[in-house]
Protein backbone atom coordinates (compact mmCIF):
# COMPACT_ATOMS: atom_id res chain seq x y z
CA UNK A 1 0.00 0.00 0.00
CA UNK A 2 0.98 3.52 -0.70
CA UNK A 3 1.03 5.58 1.70
CA UNK A 4 -0.26 9.32 1.17
CA UNK A 5 -1.56 12.23 2.29
CA UNK A 6 -4.55 14.69 2.48
CA UNK A 7 -5.47 18.10 3.47
CA UNK A 8 -8.31 18.97 1.54
CA UNK A 9 -11.95 17.27 1.55
CA UNK A 10 -13.87 16.87 -1.37
CA UNK A 11 -16.16 19.37 -0.63
CA UNK A 12 -13.80 21.85 0.22
CA UNK A 13 -11.99 21.27 -2.88
CA UNK A 14 -14.52 21.66 -4.99
CA UNK A 15 -15.93 25.04 -3.46
CA UNK A 16 -12.51 26.13 -3.95
CA UNK A 17 -12.54 25.32 -7.34
CA UNK A 18 -15.97 26.90 -8.11
CA UNK A 19 -14.72 30.30 -6.09
CA UNK A 20 -12.00 30.47 -8.47
CA UNK A 21 -13.44 29.89 -11.66
CA UNK A 22 -16.21 32.44 -10.17
CA UNK A 23 -13.18 34.95 -9.78
CA UNK A 24 -12.07 34.44 -12.96
CA UNK A 25 -15.85 34.86 -14.88
CA UNK A 26 -16.66 37.94 -12.52
CA UNK A 27 -13.48 39.47 -11.82
CA UNK A 28 -11.37 38.37 -14.41
CA UNK A 29 -7.56 37.86 -15.20
CA UNK A 30 -5.23 41.08 -15.82
CA UNK A 31 -3.15 40.33 -19.18
CA UNK A 32 -0.78 42.89 -20.94
CA UNK A 33 -0.32 40.97 -23.76
CA UNK A 34 -2.35 42.38 -26.61
CA UNK A 35 -2.45 38.89 -28.90
CA UNK A 36 -3.26 36.84 -25.79
CA UNK A 37 -6.46 39.54 -24.82
CA UNK A 38 -7.77 38.90 -28.93
CA UNK A 39 -7.53 35.12 -28.31
CA UNK A 40 -9.28 35.48 -25.08
CA UNK A 41 -12.07 37.33 -26.86
CA UNK A 42 -12.31 35.64 -29.91
CA UNK A 43 -13.69 32.81 -27.74
CA UNK A 44 -16.17 34.59 -25.78
CA UNK A 45 -14.83 36.55 -23.04
CA UNK A 46 -15.04 40.10 -22.15
CA UNK A 47 -12.35 41.96 -22.60
CA UNK A 48 -11.94 45.61 -19.98
CA UNK A 49 -9.66 47.63 -22.48
CA UNK A 50 -8.97 50.51 -20.05
CA UNK A 51 -7.63 47.81 -17.37
CA UNK A 52 -7.12 45.20 -19.56
CA UNK A 53 -9.11 42.52 -17.19
CA UNK A 54 -10.01 39.67 -19.69
CA UNK A 55 -13.40 38.37 -18.27
CA UNK A 56 -13.45 34.22 -19.01
CA UNK A 57 -16.56 32.14 -19.26
CA UNK A 58 -17.54 29.34 -17.45
CA UNK A 59 -17.35 27.16 -21.07
CA UNK A 60 -13.89 28.52 -22.44
CA UNK A 61 -12.71 26.84 -18.78
CA UNK A 62 -14.24 23.56 -19.01
CA UNK A 63 -12.97 23.36 -22.76
CA UNK A 64 -9.61 23.70 -21.40
CA UNK A 65 -9.86 21.19 -18.76
CA UNK A 66 -11.01 19.29 -21.40
CA UNK A 67 -7.89 19.35 -23.62
CA UNK A 68 -5.72 19.26 -21.46
CA UNK A 69 -3.11 16.43 -21.10
CA UNK A 70 -3.63 14.19 -17.94
CA UNK A 71 0.13 13.33 -17.95
CA UNK A 72 3.01 13.01 -20.02
CA UNK A 73 6.79 12.06 -19.76
CA UNK A 74 10.19 13.56 -20.22
CA UNK A 75 13.35 11.82 -22.13
CA UNK A 76 17.08 12.51 -21.72
CA UNK A 77 19.10 14.22 -24.55
CA UNK A 78 19.39 10.51 -26.22
CA UNK A 79 16.04 10.17 -26.33
CA UNK A 80 15.18 7.82 -23.17
CA UNK A 81 12.31 7.89 -20.69
CA UNK A 82 13.32 9.56 -17.65
CA UNK A 83 9.36 10.64 -16.39
CA UNK A 84 6.21 9.55 -16.32
CA UNK A 85 4.65 12.52 -14.86
CA UNK A 86 1.37 11.32 -14.35
CA UNK A 87 -0.92 9.27 -11.04
CA UNK A 88 1.15 9.25 -7.94
CA UNK A 89 4.68 9.09 -9.30
CA UNK A 90 7.16 11.61 -7.94
CA UNK A 91 10.47 13.17 -9.36
CA UNK A 92 12.50 15.32 -8.23
CA UNK A 93 14.95 18.20 -9.41
CA UNK A 94 16.72 20.86 -8.26
CA UNK A 95 15.26 24.74 -7.04
CA UNK A 96 16.14 27.02 -10.20
CA UNK A 97 17.26 30.32 -10.62
CA UNK A 98 19.65 31.21 -7.93
CA UNK A 99 20.97 34.85 -7.44
CA UNK A 100 23.84 33.01 -4.72
CA UNK A 101 26.18 30.40 -4.31
CA UNK A 102 27.07 29.12 -1.05
CA UNK A 103 30.94 28.79 -1.36
CA UNK A 104 31.21 25.14 0.58
CA UNK A 105 34.81 25.89 1.41
CA UNK A 106 34.64 30.29 2.97
CA UNK A 107 30.81 29.23 3.94
CA UNK A 108 29.71 32.08 2.58
CA UNK A 109 27.46 33.03 -0.42
CA UNK A 110 28.78 34.51 -3.79
CA UNK A 111 27.86 35.30 -7.06
CA UNK A 112 27.64 31.66 -9.43
CA UNK A 113 29.86 31.79 -11.94
CA UNK A 114 29.95 29.36 -15.35
CA UNK A 115 32.43 27.22 -13.78
CA UNK A 116 30.39 26.92 -10.98
CA UNK A 117 27.32 26.10 -12.96
CA UNK A 118 29.04 23.53 -15.28
CA UNK A 119 30.46 21.57 -11.54
CA UNK A 120 26.70 21.56 -10.52
CA UNK A 121 25.62 19.84 -14.07
CA UNK A 122 28.64 17.53 -13.77
CA UNK A 123 26.84 16.32 -9.57
CA UNK A 124 23.33 16.52 -10.51
CA UNK A 125 24.20 14.21 -13.81
CA UNK A 126 25.07 11.40 -11.25
CA UNK A 127 22.55 11.66 -8.34
CA UNK A 128 20.80 8.61 -8.88
CA UNK A 129 17.66 10.73 -6.84
CA UNK A 130 17.44 13.47 -8.85
CA UNK A 131 15.62 12.34 -11.93
CA UNK A 132 16.42 15.87 -14.20
CA UNK A 133 18.46 19.08 -14.09
CA UNK A 134 17.17 22.68 -13.28
CA UNK A 135 18.94 25.97 -14.59
CA UNK A 136 19.68 26.22 -10.77
CA UNK A 137 22.12 28.57 -10.39
CA UNK A 138 22.53 32.44 -12.82
CA UNK A 139 25.81 32.84 -13.59
CA UNK A 140 27.15 36.27 -12.88
CA UNK A 141 30.05 36.15 -15.50
CA UNK A 142 27.75 36.75 -18.70
CA UNK A 143 25.38 39.15 -19.76
CA UNK A 144 22.06 39.20 -18.61
CA UNK A 145 20.17 39.09 -21.58
CA UNK A 146 21.86 35.56 -22.56
CA UNK A 147 21.76 34.17 -18.88
CA UNK A 148 18.84 31.87 -19.21
CA UNK A 149 20.28 30.53 -22.96
CA UNK A 150 23.61 29.67 -21.47
CA UNK A 151 22.35 27.86 -18.71
CA UNK A 152 20.59 26.00 -20.53
CA UNK A 153 23.15 25.52 -23.20
CA UNK A 154 25.25 24.29 -19.88
CA UNK A 155 22.87 21.68 -19.33
CA UNK A 156 22.46 20.73 -22.42
CA UNK A 157 26.36 20.31 -23.13
CA UNK A 158 27.81 19.11 -20.17
CA UNK A 159 24.44 16.66 -18.95
CA UNK A 160 22.39 14.38 -19.78
CA UNK A 161 18.81 14.39 -18.04
CA UNK A 162 16.44 16.61 -18.84
CA UNK A 163 16.01 20.19 -17.80
CA UNK A 164 13.30 22.59 -15.68
CA UNK A 165 14.26 25.89 -16.90
CA UNK A 166 12.45 29.15 -18.14
CA UNK A 167 12.70 32.19 -20.28
CA UNK A 168 12.97 35.65 -18.49
CA UNK A 169 12.35 37.49 -21.82
CA UNK A 170 10.97 37.17 -25.01
CA UNK A 171 13.76 36.89 -26.90
CA UNK A 172 15.41 33.89 -25.38
CA UNK A 173 12.48 31.88 -26.12
CA UNK A 174 13.80 31.75 -29.43
CA UNK A 175 17.50 30.38 -29.13
CA UNK A 176 16.04 27.94 -26.17
CA UNK A 177 13.62 26.74 -28.25
CA UNK A 178 16.35 26.20 -31.09
CA UNK A 179 18.96 24.64 -28.66
CA UNK A 180 16.66 22.08 -27.59
CA UNK A 181 15.85 21.08 -31.66
CA UNK A 182 19.93 21.04 -31.94
CA UNK A 183 19.48 18.19 -29.41
CA UNK A 184 16.35 16.47 -31.07
CA UNK A 185 16.93 17.37 -34.49
CA UNK A 186 12.91 18.16 -35.60
CA UNK A 187 10.28 19.73 -34.17
CA UNK A 188 8.41 16.12 -34.56
CA UNK A 189 11.05 14.67 -32.53
CA UNK A 190 10.74 17.40 -29.58
CA UNK A 191 7.11 17.07 -29.78
CA UNK A 192 7.10 13.52 -29.29
CA UNK A 193 10.10 13.45 -26.72
CA UNK A 194 9.66 16.67 -24.82
CA UNK A 195 13.46 17.47 -23.02
CA UNK A 196 12.42 20.25 -21.28
CA UNK A 197 9.97 21.87 -19.04
CA UNK A 198 9.63 25.80 -18.86
CA UNK A 199 8.39 27.44 -15.58
CA UNK A 200 5.44 30.24 -16.81
CA UNK A 201 4.81 32.40 -13.84
CA UNK A 202 1.81 34.82 -13.55
CA UNK A 203 2.08 37.92 -11.56
CA UNK A 204 -0.05 38.25 -7.68
CA UNK A 205 -2.57 38.75 -7.47
CA UNK A 206 -4.59 37.61 -11.25
CA UNK A 207 -2.39 39.07 -13.77
CA UNK A 208 -0.09 37.96 -16.60
CA UNK A 209 2.67 39.95 -17.97
CA UNK A 210 3.91 40.45 -21.33
CA UNK A 211 6.76 38.45 -21.32
CA UNK A 212 5.04 35.34 -19.28
CA UNK A 213 1.78 35.09 -21.14
CA UNK A 214 4.10 35.50 -24.67
CA UNK A 215 6.33 32.27 -23.11
CA UNK A 216 2.71 30.31 -22.35
CA UNK A 217 2.26 30.69 -26.40
CA UNK A 218 5.31 30.21 -26.98
CA UNK A 219 5.27 26.90 -25.70
CA UNK A 220 1.94 26.02 -26.58
CA UNK A 221 2.90 26.95 -30.47
CA UNK A 222 6.15 24.06 -30.39
CA UNK A 223 4.20 21.66 -27.77
CA UNK A 224 6.56 22.59 -25.25
CA UNK A 225 5.75 21.58 -21.88
CA UNK A 226 5.13 24.49 -18.90
CA UNK A 227 4.48 24.62 -15.20
CA UNK A 228 2.19 26.84 -14.60
CA UNK A 229 3.87 28.83 -11.08
CA UNK A 230 1.19 30.65 -9.29
CA UNK A 231 3.28 32.86 -6.41
CA UNK A 232 0.52 33.96 -4.18
CA UNK A 233 1.97 34.99 -0.58
CA UNK A 234 -0.76 34.41 2.50
CA UNK A 235 -1.15 38.05 4.26
CA UNK A 236 0.42 40.56 1.48
CA UNK A 237 -0.67 39.66 -1.76
CA UNK A 238 -3.45 36.90 -1.03
CA UNK A 239 -5.68 36.27 1.69
CA UNK A 240 -4.18 35.76 4.71
CA UNK A 241 -6.02 32.27 5.13
CA UNK A 242 -4.76 28.77 3.43
CA UNK A 243 -8.31 28.49 1.90
CA UNK A 244 -8.34 32.05 0.63
CA UNK A 245 -4.85 31.80 -1.03
CA UNK A 246 -5.33 28.38 -2.70
CA UNK A 247 -8.74 30.20 -4.34
CA UNK A 248 -6.30 32.68 -6.01
CA UNK A 249 -3.65 30.48 -6.93
CA UNK A 250 -6.46 28.70 -8.68
CA UNK A 251 -7.75 31.08 -10.30
CA UNK A 252 -4.38 32.27 -11.48
CA UNK A 253 -3.32 28.81 -12.60
CA UNK A 254 -6.64 28.45 -14.53
CA UNK A 255 -5.95 31.26 -16.71
CA UNK A 256 -2.67 30.35 -17.55
CA UNK A 257 -4.33 26.68 -19.00
CA UNK A 258 -6.98 28.32 -20.90
CA UNK A 259 -4.18 30.32 -22.30
CA UNK A 260 -1.77 27.13 -23.60
CA UNK A 261 -4.71 25.36 -24.83
CA UNK A 262 -6.54 27.78 -26.65
CA UNK A 263 -3.25 28.13 -29.00
CA UNK A 264 -2.74 24.33 -28.62
CA UNK A 265 -5.51 22.48 -27.11
CA UNK A 266 -3.46 18.90 -25.48
CA UNK A 267 -0.19 21.27 -24.58
CA UNK A 268 0.96 18.81 -21.61
CA UNK A 269 1.47 21.15 -18.59
CA UNK A 270 2.16 20.89 -14.32
CA UNK A 271 -0.28 22.25 -12.29
CA UNK A 272 2.13 23.88 -10.11
CA UNK A 273 3.37 26.77 -8.27
CA UNK A 274 5.42 28.43 -5.84
CA UNK A 275 3.16 29.89 -3.22
CA UNK A 276 3.92 31.24 0.40
CA UNK A 277 3.11 32.48 3.56
CA UNK A 278 4.34 35.77 4.34
CA UNK A 279 6.07 35.84 7.56
CA UNK A 280 5.26 39.72 8.97
CA UNK A 281 7.68 40.15 11.39
CA UNK A 282 10.60 39.69 9.30
CA UNK A 283 9.21 40.84 5.73
CA UNK A 284 10.15 37.25 4.26
CA UNK A 285 8.43 34.51 2.25
CA UNK A 286 9.45 31.29 4.46
CA UNK A 287 9.72 27.61 1.83
CA UNK A 288 10.15 25.87 4.97
CA UNK A 289 7.10 26.90 6.76
CA UNK A 290 4.61 24.22 7.37
CA UNK A 291 1.61 26.58 5.71
CA UNK A 292 3.60 26.58 2.91
CA UNK A 293 4.03 22.96 2.64
CA UNK A 294 0.40 22.89 3.36
CA UNK A 295 -0.66 25.41 0.59
CA UNK A 296 1.96 23.11 -1.77
CA UNK A 297 0.12 19.68 -0.66
CA UNK A 298 -3.51 21.24 -1.16
CA UNK A 299 -2.82 22.64 -4.42
CA UNK A 300 -1.84 19.06 -5.67
CA UNK A 301 -4.72 17.75 -4.29
CA UNK A 302 -6.58 20.26 -6.48
CA UNK A 303 -4.85 20.08 -9.72
CA UNK A 304 -5.05 15.97 -9.81
CA UNK A 305 -8.73 16.71 -8.75
CA UNK A 306 -8.76 19.27 -12.47
CA UNK A 307 -6.86 15.89 -14.01
CA UNK A 308 -3.87 17.16 -14.33
CA UNK A 309 -0.06 16.13 -13.06
CA UNK A 310 1.62 18.33 -10.84
CA UNK A 311 4.70 20.16 -9.72
CA UNK A 312 5.58 22.09 -6.20
CA UNK A 313 8.56 23.88 -5.04
CA UNK A 314 9.64 21.87 -2.14
CA UNK A 315 12.27 19.93 -0.18
CA UNK A 316 14.13 23.23 0.05
CA UNK A 317 15.23 25.41 3.32
CA UNK A 318 15.33 28.75 4.15
CA UNK A 319 18.31 28.27 6.37
CA UNK A 320 21.71 30.11 5.22
CA UNK A 321 23.99 27.20 5.99
CA UNK A 322 23.93 23.52 5.96
CA UNK A 323 22.77 23.08 9.19
CA UNK A 324 19.70 21.22 11.37
CA UNK A 325 17.78 24.27 9.77
CA UNK A 326 18.48 22.63 6.90
CA UNK A 327 17.91 19.24 7.51
CA UNK A 328 14.34 19.71 9.20
CA UNK A 329 12.64 21.94 6.46
CA UNK A 330 14.24 20.23 3.67
CA UNK A 331 13.19 16.55 4.50
CA UNK A 332 9.95 17.37 6.13
CA UNK A 333 9.11 19.25 2.47
CA UNK A 334 10.28 16.47 0.54
CA UNK A 335 8.46 13.97 2.18
CA UNK A 336 5.01 15.63 2.82
CA UNK A 337 5.18 16.48 -1.07
CA UNK A 338 6.05 12.67 -2.35
CA UNK A 339 3.14 11.38 0.39
CA UNK A 340 1.24 14.04 -1.77
CA UNK A 341 1.92 12.52 -4.73
CA UNK A 342 3.51 15.84 -5.90
CA UNK A 343 4.88 14.39 -9.66
CA UNK A 344 7.88 16.72 -10.12
CA UNK A 345 9.27 18.06 -6.82
CA UNK A 346 11.43 21.13 -7.10
CA UNK A 347 13.76 22.17 -4.49
CA UNK A 348 16.53 20.03 -4.10
CA UNK A 349 19.96 22.20 -3.17
CA UNK A 350 17.91 25.22 -2.66
CA UNK A 351 18.79 27.51 0.89
CA UNK A 352 17.54 31.32 1.53
CA UNK A 353 14.21 31.87 0.12
CA UNK A 354 15.36 30.00 -3.13
CA UNK A 355 17.85 32.81 -3.39
CA UNK A 356 21.00 30.64 -2.69
CA UNK A 357 22.53 27.13 -4.30
CA UNK A 358 24.59 25.16 -2.50
CA UNK A 359 25.85 22.11 -4.28
CA UNK A 360 26.85 20.28 -0.78
CA UNK A 361 23.00 20.85 0.02
CA UNK A 362 22.39 18.72 -3.28
CA UNK A 363 23.92 15.67 -2.24
CA UNK A 364 21.78 15.88 1.09
CA UNK A 365 19.14 16.35 -0.33
CA UNK A 366 20.04 13.47 -2.54
CA UNK A 367 19.70 10.94 0.34
CA UNK A 368 16.67 12.29 1.49
CA UNK A 369 14.93 11.92 -1.73
CA UNK A 370 16.19 9.11 -1.79
CA UNK A 371 14.64 7.78 1.84
CA UNK A 372 11.70 9.17 0.48
CA UNK A 373 11.57 7.23 -2.17
CA UNK A 374 11.56 4.40 -0.29
CA UNK A 375 9.10 5.70 1.96
CA UNK A 376 6.31 6.05 -0.41
CA UNK A 377 7.17 2.68 -1.77
CA UNK A 378 5.33 1.43 1.05
CA UNK A 379 5.50 -2.31 2.55
CA UNK A 380 4.71 -5.27 1.14
CA UNK A 381 5.36 -9.00 1.64
CA UNK A 382 8.70 -10.49 -0.02
CA UNK A 383 8.31 -14.10 0.12
CA UNK A 384 7.55 -13.60 3.99
CA UNK A 385 4.33 -15.83 3.58
CA UNK A 386 4.60 -18.59 4.95
CA UNK A 387 6.53 -17.42 8.24
CA UNK A 388 8.02 -20.68 9.53
CA UNK A 389 10.52 -21.80 7.77
CA UNK A 390 11.99 -18.26 7.52
CA UNK A 391 12.21 -18.12 11.55
CA UNK A 392 13.44 -21.47 11.66
CA UNK A 393 16.56 -21.00 10.10
CA UNK A 394 17.02 -17.80 12.42
CA UNK A 395 16.45 -20.16 15.31
CA UNK A 396 18.85 -23.02 13.83
CA UNK A 397 21.41 -19.90 12.52
CA UNK A 398 20.59 -17.41 15.14
CA UNK A 399 21.12 -14.75 12.79
CA UNK A 400 19.91 -13.99 8.43
CA UNK A 401 22.95 -12.18 7.62
CA UNK A 402 23.69 -14.24 4.43
CA UNK A 403 20.10 -16.19 4.27
CA UNK A 404 18.72 -16.46 0.78
CA UNK A 405 15.81 -14.52 1.88
CA UNK A 406 18.26 -11.15 2.87
CA UNK A 407 20.16 -11.92 -0.03
CA UNK A 408 16.98 -11.40 -2.70
CA UNK A 409 15.22 -8.99 -0.50
CA UNK A 410 17.64 -6.69 1.32
CA UNK A 411 18.49 -4.11 -1.41
CA UNK A 412 15.01 -3.21 -2.38
CA UNK A 413 13.70 -3.21 1.44
CA UNK A 414 16.28 -1.35 2.95
CA UNK A 415 17.82 2.34 1.01
CA UNK A 416 21.53 2.36 1.64
CA UNK A 417 22.54 5.87 1.70
CA UNK A 418 25.99 7.32 0.62
CA UNK A 419 28.87 8.46 2.92
CA UNK A 420 27.19 11.48 3.50
CA UNK A 421 24.65 10.10 5.93
CA UNK A 422 26.83 9.06 8.62
CA UNK A 423 25.76 5.63 10.09
CA UNK A 424 29.05 4.26 11.60
CA UNK A 425 29.20 3.80 15.21
CA UNK A 426 31.11 6.01 17.60
CA UNK A 427 34.45 4.78 17.53
CA UNK A 428 34.78 4.39 14.09
CA UNK A 429 33.45 8.22 13.37
CA UNK A 430 36.44 8.86 15.63
CA UNK A 431 38.75 6.34 13.39
CA UNK A 432 37.61 8.07 10.43
CA UNK A 433 38.46 12.01 11.52
CA UNK A 434 35.06 13.03 13.44
CA UNK A 435 33.89 14.13 10.15
CA UNK A 436 31.10 16.69 10.18
CA UNK A 437 27.79 16.65 8.17
CA UNK A 438 29.13 19.82 5.64
CA UNK A 439 32.48 17.52 5.47
CA UNK A 440 31.14 14.69 4.09
CA UNK A 441 28.68 16.46 1.95
CA UNK A 442 31.94 19.07 0.68
CA UNK A 443 34.06 16.07 0.18
CA UNK A 444 31.16 13.92 -1.98
CA UNK A 445 30.94 16.90 -4.11
CA UNK A 446 34.43 17.27 -4.76
CA UNK A 447 34.63 13.45 -5.36
CA UNK A 448 31.55 13.80 -8.11
CA UNK A 449 32.93 16.50 -10.05
CA UNK A 450 36.42 14.72 -10.44
CA UNK A 451 34.69 11.36 -11.61
CA UNK A 452 32.18 13.01 -13.66
CA UNK A 453 32.46 11.53 -17.59
CA UNK A 454 31.95 13.80 -20.45
CA UNK A 455 28.44 13.88 -21.63
CA UNK A 456 27.90 11.31 -25.07
CA UNK A 457 26.17 13.34 -26.82
CA UNK A 458 27.26 13.56 -30.53
CA UNK A 459 29.91 15.49 -31.02
CA UNK A 460 28.14 17.57 -34.33
CA UNK A 461 25.23 17.67 -32.07
CA UNK A 462 27.70 19.58 -29.53
CA UNK A 463 28.86 21.56 -32.07
CA UNK A 464 26.10 22.71 -33.20
CA UNK A 465 24.76 23.35 -29.76
CA UNK A 466 27.77 25.88 -29.57
CA UNK A 467 27.47 27.75 -32.56
CA UNK A 468 23.73 28.69 -31.59
CA UNK A 469 24.84 29.86 -28.06
CA UNK A 470 28.00 32.40 -29.72
CA UNK A 471 25.92 33.88 -32.08
CA UNK A 472 23.15 34.96 -29.46
CA UNK A 473 26.29 35.96 -27.43
CA UNK A 474 27.53 37.95 -29.88
CA UNK A 475 24.41 39.72 -29.91
CA UNK A 476 25.79 41.39 -26.84
CA UNK A 477 29.11 42.18 -27.04
CA UNK A 478 30.37 38.54 -26.10
CA UNK A 479 32.91 37.47 -28.27
CA UNK A 480 34.10 34.29 -26.02
CA UNK A 481 32.20 32.32 -23.55
CA UNK A 482 33.66 31.68 -20.05
CA UNK A 483 33.16 27.88 -20.57
CA UNK A 484 35.19 27.76 -23.45
CA UNK A 485 37.99 29.00 -21.20
CA UNK A 486 38.18 26.55 -18.49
Amino acid sequence: MRPTVRFLSDALLERIVAEARATLCQLGVEIHNDGVLSLLSDHGARIAADTKRAHLTEDTIDDALWTVAGGFALYDVHGRKTHDLSGHNVHFTPGSAAINLLDGGKQDVRPPTTEDYINYVKVVAQLENIASQSTAMIPADVHRNISDSYRLFLSLLYGEKPVVTGAFTVDAFNVMRDLQLAVRGSQDELAAKPLAIFSCCPTAPLKWSDVTSQNLVDCALHSIPVEYVSMPLSGFVAPVTLVGTLVQHTAETLSGIVISQLINPGTPALYGGSPAIFDMRYETTPMGAVETMMIDCAYNEIGKHLGLPTQAYMGMSDAKLLDAQTGLESSMGAMLAALAGVNNVSGPGMLDFESCFSLEKLVLDNEICGMTRRLVAGIEPRDDFPAQPLFEELLQEQHLLISNHTRAHLRLEHYMPGTVIDRANRSRWREEGRTTLGQRAQAEVERLIVHHTDSSLADDVKTELAKLMKSEARRYGMDTLPHETL
